[in-house]
């Protein structure tokens, strides 16, 4: 069956047929609805309204995330229909990043599909598209318009008398696009405002390579070798230990990351935490010797908190590295010996040194370790786009967690 594609804008003609239009979300649980409108642009009645309480109405129907719309039987006095994705309401602050994908089927007539561009202005609902009326026939327009009111705030622009009680207007949950339940935000809008943005990649990262709802313990090892000394005092290593604090808040509700400094001494175990993170950094560092990367024992340091912490998560530890370890044999060894424990790997290199042994540790084909990955992260990760970040920093551990 030939497909087409069509630009946000755009519309083309319906048979007066049997019409479906079927929504694929990505990232955010979502819940497809559908409003019938008249001549003036507004509902009938509330009842025009076509949701998971509410599934069908003159010829439009909901099931599940498809939309079913019999135009021959739709009423003379309905000259739209439009369909609409919005947020989980149980889910606040959640928001869309990408917009929800549109495929439209009919018996004997072409394939239609519709993707927008992305959103990044904290939308909420999206219109996807809209059946009207053109003569005797119909037509379809992409729209991918999307609002940061919900949909309680968008069915009020159509008319609709919304209950602002969501238990009486949206309750109980019948049907929703993905099972996966997306990051309660309420504890970062309480204790880390400044993270949300962070929270929200990290989330749709996990979300694209299908983890969303995955726990893991997560661990920060961070190189306090001397030629490091410049990006400590630059911030660059306080703004990298806030973007992996914002990951654990997507896999690990208790908001904290145990913090390891690699140094020549005895490694330094501190913490950083959602309510303590802001130049966290920068007061732990100075309390640590300047010396070269005892990367090994760091990693020893973080697998005897994670086994004392009785967790019953995989371990993600980040391991930022700088230059190549004086004791590759001891760290090729530690991975060995933690491969069977859960616990995952993740080498990010930054900064001026030598990366060669970090970035060839599976580059053989007999390679073993399976629970280990390397991401460069260029000099300064500091100037690499969130999203770019995050899919670097979780798209081998989201393979290992996967069954």
């Amino acid at each position: 069956m030939q497909t087409t594609s069509l630009r946000k804008g755009e519309n083309t003609t319906l048979l007066t047929a049997r019409t479906v239009l079927s929504v694929s979300v990505q990232g955010p649980a979502a819940d497809v609805s559908a409003l019938l409108l008249g001549p003036d642009g507004k509902v009938r009645a509330d009842h025009d309204l076509v949701f998971y309480n509410h599934p069908a109405q003159d010829g439009v129907s909901i099931e599940g995330a498809a939309v079913t719309a019999e135009l021959s039987r739709l009423p003379a006095d309905v000259h739209r229909v439009v369909v609409v994705v919005s947020v989980d309401p149980l889910q606040p602050g959640t928001v869309f990043t990408r917009v929800p994908q549109l495929t439209i089927t009919q018996s004997g007539g072409t394939t239609l599909s519709f993707t927008a561009p992305d959103f990044g202005s904290w939308e909420t609902v999206v219109v996807l598209a809209e059946l009207y009326r053109r003569g005797d026939g119909w037509k379809v327009r992409a729209v991918g318009q999307g609002y940061a009111s919900g949909l309680a705030g968008l069915a009020t622009d159509y008319g609709v008398d919304i209950d602002p009680e969501p238990a009486a207007a949206l309750l109980p949950r019948q049907t929703r696009t993905t099972a996966a339940p997306a990051v309660d935000l309420t504890k970062v809008e309480r204790q880390a405002p400044g993270l949300l943005a962070p929270v929200r990649q990290a989330g749709q990262a996990l979300a694209d390579r299908g983890i969303t709802g995955r726990r893991a313990a997560v661990y920060l090892i961070l190189d306090h070798d001397w030629h490091m000394e410049e990006l400590y005092e630059s911030f660059a290593v306080q703004a990298f230990a806030e973007r992996v604090l914002a990951l654990s808040a997507n896999l690990d509700d208790d908001g904290t990351v145990p913090v390891i400094f690699s140094s020549g001494r005895e490694p330094f175990l501190e913490e950083i935490r959602l309510d303590n993170y802001r130049g966290r950094i920068g007061q732990l560092h100075t309390q640590v010797d300047w010396g070269w990367g005892n990367v090994a024992g760091a990693m020893r340091r973080a697998v005897s908190h994670y086994q004392e912490s009785g967790a019953a998560d995989p371990a993600f530890i980040v391991t930022q590295v700088g230059d190549e370890p004086w004791d590759k044999a001891e760290v090729r060894s530690m991975l060995q010996n933690t491969a069977s424990l859960g616990v995952f790997w993740l080498f990010v290199g930054f900064g001026r040194g030598k990366l060669a042994f970090y970035k060839n540790l599976n580059a053989s084909a007999s390679a073993t370790f399976t629970n280990v990955a390397f991401y460069d992260a260029s000099k300064n990760p500091g100037s690499v786009p969130g999203e770019r970040f995050y899919t670097g920093l979780v798209d081998a551990f989201a393979t290992w967690m996967r069954p």
